[in-house]
């Protein structure tokens, strides 16, 4: 087998050969050869000869082992698709005729090296189990709680933050991938479950004290975690990007200063993933709302999941389950006649009640005694009666009074009326288009109160944290409310007929969410 040294497979643009020994026929043969280099680098035994490649498959134990010349059409395969590259073998050369010989040593390529990092990441991922992990939602609020503290120190550990920052990513990747698989896997387990009623009903129950306790616990977390990231965004993050860059930089042995804004770079974007998974943005919610919101629909599901199994349980009648009786008593009939006579006895047809036999007909049948045996062939004919025997007794229904809603109706339109003039008047007292403060209304009607604490709580809501400033749109679309904190302590007091209404006061603007002025 010859081979050209240096050899290293260039490949064209959109093309990918370094996965091509996976699919391929000998993919065994490759595989076991691709191992037996990642095994020898982790031991810096970067050259291999092919005699050292055979040794180790043949230890390995594999199933066909190959012999030397499969070894090497195996290699120059893979130096093909640019997995392996081979060098000149000038050791062990003690005459010209040794050094004219074609000895080659293989070694494994840092595309092939990829491949089979990639391969193993992918084997370690399918087989990882999803899960929601409330210790991983701890662990990280500690170590931003260490992390905030050297944001605030003048000259802060350059390898802590290092360290703690890796911990974070290594953390939260690890948290939010098995996350997605278990919310990924969790409709499926439902759909393959269903017809298990039994063993489904007893997991369920778990299932549902699982999901409600991950999400109580990440609400409170969420909420710690977001406070921390917007304290050390505060203190200056950057100065940290700054000390973790020069941090990872110690050991190489030139740097220069686009070697560390490409490390802040990558740290930024980092940061900017993880803080967009618990802070929500405008028009934005963060992976955490998101994920609060599926499992809290997950709930919704595995309870009517099993609202629908208890009433199967209790329910007398149940279409589905009768069939899969009626199945399994087919499938345990001794005989085919027996299957034949459990059909008839539940799918035979009933007797055609409106057909009438006359006298002279059971009076012939009862003179020739004809038994049920008999076929209809050997009988005596049938003599069916033309006419319906109708009963003499007939009920004529009479149609039902049409009841006239007319009234009702006017009434309905008069009070949807009232009640449209009512929020009309609302809007025109709060659509100003001026900052004020929530004290400065002091008295409210009944409807002004309502629309007024319908807005004010879903621009609470909207808000994270307390000293954030909300944005948003009425349920209906036509106002736009902002919603400020004023920082001063201050106690706003409404007045309302319903009583005295009390909170922390805030600045507050409603203008309409249109050009257009608010019809009063």
């Amino acid at each position: 087998m010859i081979f050209r040294p240096e050899s290293v497979a260039i490949q064209a643009p959109g093309r990918l050969k370094a996965f091509a020994y996976l699919t391929a026929e000998k993919a065994a043969l490759y595989r076991s050869i691709m191992r037996v280099f990642m095994e020898s680098k982790e031991r810096f035994a970067l050259h291999l000869r092919s005699q050292q490649i055979l040794d180790a498959i043949r230890i390995c134990g594999l199933e066909d082992t190959p012999d030397q010349t499969e070894i090497e059409a195996a290699l120059a395969q893979l130096c093909d698709w640019g997995n392996l590259q081979t060098r000149p073998d000038t050791s062990d050369v003690s005459t010209v005729e040794d050094f004219y010989k074609q000895r080659f040593v293989f070694q494994i390529t840092n595309q092939g090296e990829a491949a089979e990092r990639a391969l193993e990441l992918f084997q370690a991922g399918s087989c990882r189990k999803g899960e929601l992990q409330t210790t991983a939602l701890r662990d990280i609020r500690d170590l931003l709680q260490e992390l905030k503290g050297l944001s605030r120190e003048a000259e802060p550990d350059a390898g802590k933050i290092h360290r703690n920052l890796l911990t974070v990513h290594a953390s939260f990747e690890d948290f939010a991938s098995r996350a997605q698989a278990f919310m990924g896997s969790l409709q499926r387990n439902i759909d393959l479950q269903m017809g298990q009623t039994d063993q489904f009903a007893s997991s369920t129950e778990r299932l549902i004290d699982y999901v409600e306790r991950f999400v109580s616990e990440l609400v409170t977390a969420a909420e710690d975690i977001g406070r921390m990231i917007c304290d050390i965004d505060d203190s200056g993050f950057e100065q940290l990007l700054q000390a973790v860059a020069e941090r990872s930089t110690v050991d190489v042995v030139r740097t220069t200063p686009e070697d560390l804004e490409s490390i802040a770079a990558e740290w930024r974007s980092h940061w900017g993933r993880f803080r967009d998974w618990f802070i929500s943005r405008p028009g934005c919610p963060s992976g955490a709302d998101i994920l609060r919101g599926r499992a809290r629909a997950s709930l919704t599901t595995l309870l009517s999941v099993m609202m629908s199994i208890n009433d199967r349980r209790i329910s007398r009648i149940d279409r589905s389950n009768d069939f899969r009786v009626l199945a399994r008593w087919f499938a345990e009939a001794a005989s085919e006649a027996d299957a034949h006579r459990l059909w008839r006895a539940v799918f035979g047809l009933c007797p055609a009640r409106h057909l009438i036999v006359n006298d002279a007909t059971l009076d012939d049948h009862e003179a020739h005694d004809v038994t049920a045996g008999t076929s209809w062939l050997d009988a005596p004919p049938l003599r069916i009666s033309t006419r319906r025997r109708v009963s003499s007794y007939s009920r004529t229904a009479r149609l039902s009074r049409i009841i006239d809603r007319t009234a009702e109706k006017e009434k309905l339109a008069a009070a949807t009326h009232e009640e449209t003039l009512r929020l009309l008047s609302a809007q025109s007292r709060f659509a100003t288009r001026r900052r004020m403060r929530l004290s400065e209304l002091e008295q409210f009607e009944t409807g002004e109160f309502d629309l007024f604490l319908e807005l004010l709580g879903e621009a609470v809501s909207a808000k994270v944290l307390a000293d954030d400033t909300a944005e948003i749109l009425s349920n209906d679309g036509c106002l736009r409310v902002k919603l400020e904190a004023t920082g001063d302590g201050q106690t706003a007091v409404l007045h309302t007929p319903e009583g005295i209404f009390r909170g922390p006061d805030h600045w507050i603007s409603v203008e309409p969410s249109s050009t257009e002025e608010v019809v009063t």
